[in-house]
């Protein structure tokens, strides 16, 4: 959990500049850090997905996107700010993402996780399925969880 001195606030990115410091920190762990080409981090899904951001202050510390189609909500982009890692900022947003799948009638929500980051989502009751597989030159493992 997020340490007590620490405030962090979850919530869905209220204007177009929190949505563009979310992608900024995506860009910054997913392009800068992992070396995923850009243009496998922003795709067409961004413009019809709900973001969800960690604020802490005015800074947008964490963030993940989620999109919901035929009752399965898909969880991705998960990304926190490498200084506020290990306080569970990621745990927050995927709990905060699976109350936000609930409210759209989800009933079962996916993702594809980084094998390294399998523990935040097991955390949250998620299972994985089927063999490690490579995206974006990162090994994954899908991972799902009923809503509820």
């Amino acid at each position: 959990m997020v340490r007590a001195d620490t405030t962090i606030e979850i919530r869905t990115a209220r204007d177009p500049g929190e949505l563009d410091d979310a992608l900024a920190l995506r860009h910054a762990v997913f392009c800068q850090e992992q070396g995923v080409a850009p243009d496998l981090d922003r795709d067409r899904r961004d413009d019809e997905a709900l973001h969800l951001v960690a604020v802490r202050g005015d800074e947008v510390v964490g963030t993940c996107r989620l999109l919901v189609e035929a009752g399965v909500a898909r969880l991705g982009r998960l990304a926190v700010n490498r200084e506020c890692r290990r306080l569970g900022i990621g745990a927050a947003l995927v709990a905060a993402a699976r109350d936000s799948a609930e409210r759209a009638g989800a009933r079962r929500i996916v993702l594809s996780a980084q094998t390294h980051a399998t523990g935040v989502y097991a955390g949250q009751g998620f299972t994985a399925s089927g063999e490690p597989f490579q995206e974006a030159g990162i090994e994954h493992v899908h991972m799902e969880r009923d809503v509820a």
